[in-house]
C-alpha cells in the first residue's frame, strides 16, 4: 500500500535532502509520484490486481501496458512538476523529525543491489513469462500449463517471499527465530490491507447486486461514452468521495464491468489502467496519504494541496491521456 511504501522510503528523502541541501519537496515529489503511479497502474498492487480479475484482463499485458503508461506519467508528475513547485514551496521539515528519520544505518552485511532487484522483480517476471507462454504456446503445451501455475499472482508472490527468506534473511545471517519475528511483525499491516480490500470488495458487490453497474452500462452505451473514459470517471468520483484509491479501483471496476459485455472490442487491460488512473485523482483531506505528506514535509494544508494533491491529479489526468493514446495505437 502507498502508506507503507511511503514510510519505508521517506528516510531516503530526508537523508538525500540533508546531504545535498536540496529542497525536500524537490526530492520527495518524484518519490511520491513513483509510488502513486505503481499504486494505481501497475499490478501486482492489490487494486489493479483485483480489477484485472473483475474485468477479465490479462495480467501480463496489464503489467506491460501499465509500465508504458506509468513511466512517462511519473516523470511528468514527479521530477518535472516537483522541480517547478519546489521553487515556490521548498518544504521545511522540522529539525527534530530530520534528526529522527535521517539516521544513516550501518551498511554492513546489506544485500547487493542486483539480488535485491531480482527478489523484488521476481513476481513481475514470472507473471510476464506466463503471459508470454500463453501467447506463443498451444493450450495443451506442458510448459504453458506449468507457467499458468507458476505465473499466477499468488504463486509468483509466494515464490518471491520464499526467495526473500534467503536473500534478505538467511544470507544476511538471520536465524529462524529472527526471520519468524520479522514475519510476525508484518502481520499487523497485512491485516489492515486485507480489511481495506475486503471492505472495498464488499462495497463493490453491493453496488453490483443493486444493478448500478448494469444501469451505468446501458447509459454509457446509449450516450456513446468511451468505456475507458467512463472507467476513469467512475473511479475518480469514488476516489474523491472515499479518499481510498484501492476502494475506488475495486468499486469502479465492479460498476463498469458490465460495459465490457455491452460494447464489443473494449480493451480490458486499458480499462484496468483507466480505473487505476481515475483512482489517483484529487487526493484531499479524506485520504490518509494527504496527511502523511503534510506531516512529514511539515507543510500547511494549502501547501499540501499545491504539492501533493496537484501531483496526484497530474498523474491521473496525464495517465488517462496516455491510456487514450495507447488505445488508438492498439
Amino acid at each position: 500500500f502507498f502508506e507503507i511504501g511511503f514510510v519505508l522510503l521517506i528516510p531516503l528523502v530526508f537523508i538525500v535532502a540533508r546531504r545535498t541541501g536540496v529542497s525536500i519537496v524537490k526530492i520527495g515529489i518524484p518519490l511520491l509520484a513513483g509510488l502513486s503511479a505503481v499504486h494505481g497502474l501497475v499490478p501486482p498492487h492489490p487494486g489493479p490486481l483485483l480489477a484485472i480479475g473483475i474485468f477479465g484482463a490479462d495480467i501480463g499485458k496489464t503489467i506491460f501496458y501499465g509500465l508504458i503508461i506509468a513511466l512517462p506519467t511519473a516523470i511528468i508528475a514527479g521530477p518535472i512538476y516537483g522541480n517547478w513547485i519546489s521553487k515556490r514551496i521548498p518544504g521545511t521539515p522540522s529539525q527534530e523529525l530530520m534528526d529522527q528519520i535521517a539516521k544513516e544505518s550501518s551498511t554492513e552485511n546489506l544485500p547487493g543491489f542486483g539480488i535485491t532487484l531480482i527478489t523484488i522483480l521476481l513476481p513481475v517476471f514470472l507473471m510476464l513469462l506466463k503471459t508470454f507462454a500463453d501467447v506463443v504456446l498451444p493450450e495443451n503445451n506442458m510448459f504453458r500449463i506449468w507457467m499458468d501455475l507458476i505465473g499466477h499472482p499468488i504463486t509468483a508472490l509466494l515464490a518471491a517471499l520464499l526467495l526473500a527468506f534467503y536473500t534478505f534473511g538467511a544470507a544476511r545471517g538471520f536465524d529462524r527465530t529472527k526471520i519468524m519475528k520479522l514475519l510476525d511483525q508484518s502481520l499487523a499491516p497485512v491485516a489492515a490491507i486485507v480489511l481495506i480490500v475486503g471492505a472495498g470488495g464488499g462495497f463493490k458487490q453491493m453496488l453490483v447486486a443493486s444493478g448500478v453497474g448494469d444501469v451505468i452500462g446501458h447509459m454509457a452505451v446509449q450516450a456513446q461514452i468511451n468505456p475507458i473514459m467512463l472507467a476513469w470517471l467512475v473511479a475518480a468520483v469514488i476516489r474523491i468521495a472515499t479518499g481510498s484509491a484501492t476502494v475506488a479501483t475495486i468499486t469502479g471496476a465492479g460498476i463498469v464491468a458490465p460495459v465490457v459485455g455491452l460494447i464489443p472490442g473494449v480493451n480490458r487491460e486499458l480499462l484496468v489502467l483507466a480505473t487505476g488512473a481515475g483512482s489517483l485523482i484529487l487526493s484531499h483531506v479524506n485520504d490518509a496519504g494527504f496527511w502523511l505528506v503534510k506531516q512529514y514535509f511539515n507543510m500547511t494544508v494549502a501547501e499540501t494541496f499545491k504539492t501533493w494533491t496537484v501531483m496526484e491529479t497530474i498523474l491521473s489526468v496525464v495517465g488517462l491521456i496516455f491510456i487514450m493514446l495507447l488505445s488508438m495505437a492498439l
